[in-house]
């Protein structure tokens, strides 16, 4: 367990970075649309459905590109290539605000893209595995905790300037604090040396005495899993506070049990931190699927009254916030360190290009059919991807030094 000081000196100098990092990143370039993109529409005259189709199109570019800002991460470091990644995501939000024109609009999305591919969990994991190597996994696990708190930051603080302001402004705003804040934190006071791994790991938890081939079947199930993962809380997002709705319960209610969503993430990470530093990272990303197959068995069997919905909120958002590590984990664990950043950007183009598609799709499903098969298609989802990484088998581990 690292102490306090660890946090300001040395290598864990870099979970507080990114810490702070991602909280705006997260808070700045992917939580405000859902607040901006009405304003944006009205003012430019575009429907809803286009301006939010710029913000897809920006998670489908950053799914592309992510390969190739991980190998830049293993590369040239996170100091380089977030800091990058801040000042692209300044430019752009204040391209953003200069486009009226539909074509400028798309392209200001697609710079966007670039942005939230080099500055959200993936490159941050990345540089994470950069500096520690194979005990990356703890450092993970502690960043998660602030990034889970990014919407609750991000919301009111964007509700707030649009109150006092208008959207034009407010992105401005956030346009400077990436520029001036983000990229000199990346730049400057985040660490660039690697870390001997040897020295940091704890000899009571098993490490993989060999790891598997990155273009195997096993790499093919641990991206499939993961991306037809994404499919649920990218889908359930957009649609799980209207499921609410529509099955009787009230706006304000329904509100207040989404709120449980954020808390549960933090609950599980912490959990996860605490209890399970000597459980393989696979078997934490199995049992969260297995929860999450569980949230939709319960919803199937009872409906969504307002028990249920608190129940299904609070499992779906513990499953959620493990995943969340496990995507940085599961990878290392199986895979190992070499060229890490890349690797996670082969894991994350089919994740993030899933996480853009989703929300069209079960809307498409849910008004041609119903909420409860917009249910069965998600549920079903969250079982694939269970048997997918129930099928992985994972490396063997080397003895503990008790067992030495």
């Amino acid at each position: 367990m690292p102490h306090l000081r660890d946090f300001f000196f040395g290598p864990w100098r870099a979970v507080s970075v990114l810490g702070v990092t991602q909280i705006l990143a997260w808070g700045i370039l992917f939580y405000p649309p859902v607040l901006t993109m009405p304003l944006i529409a009205a003012d430019r005259g575009w429907s809803l459905a286009f301006a939010m189709g710029g913000f897809s199109l920006a998670l489908l570019v950053s799914g592309f590109v992510a390969p190739m800002v991980g190998g830049l991460i293993d590369r040239f470091g996170g100091h380089v290539v977030m800091a990058a990644g801040s000042l692209v995501g300044a430019a752009g939000l204040v391209l953003l605000v200069q486009a009226a024109n539909p074509l400028l609009y798309l392209a200001v999305w697609i710079v966007l893209g670039v942005a939230i591919s080099a500055n959200l969990y993936d490159p941050a994991f990345a540089t994470l595995g950069r500096i520690f190597g194979i005990g990356a996994r703890r450092p993970i696990t502690a960043l998660t905790f602030a990034g889970g708190f990014a919407s609750t930051v991000s919301w009111p603080a964007t509700q707030l300037l649009l109150s006092v302001s208008d959207w034009q402004t407010t992105y401005l705003v956030y346009a400077g604090v990436l520029a001036l804040v983000a990229a000199p934190l990346h730049a400057f006071v985040l660490p660039r040396s690697r870390v001997a791994v040897e020295s940091e790991t704890d000899d009571s938890i098993p490490l993989p005495k060999a790891v598997l081939p990155s273009s195997g079947l096993a790499f093919a199930l641990v991206a499939a899993g993961f991306a037809i993962y994404a499919f649920v809380p990218s889908g359930l997002a957009a649609h799980l506070l209207a499921m609410f709705g529509r099955a009787g319960i009230d706006a304000s209610t329904a509100v207040l049990i989404g709120a449980l969503f954020g808390p549960s993430q933090v609950g599980a990470r912490l959990c996860e931190f605490i209890f399970a530093g000597n459980v393989h990272p696979l078997s934490v990303a199995r049992f969260a699927t297995a929860l999450l197959v569980a949230s939709f068995g319960l919803a199937a069997l009872l409906g969504f009254s307002v028990p249920v919905a608190i129940a299904f909120a609070v499992m779906f958002g513990a499953a959620n916030g493990l995943m969340t590590i496990a995507r940085g984990a599961v990878p290392l664990a199986l895979f190992g360190a070499a060229g890490y950043g890349r690797l996670l950007g082969r894991i994350a183009k089919p994740f993030q290009i899933m996480q853009a598609v989703a929300p069209v799709i079960l809307a498409f499903i849910i008004e041609r059919g119903s909420d409860f098969a917009g249910l069965v298609l998600t549920g079903t989802c969250a079982l694939i991807a269970l048997a997918c990484l129930l099928t992985i088998r994972r490396p063997p581990s080397k003895p503990t030094a008790s067992a030495q």
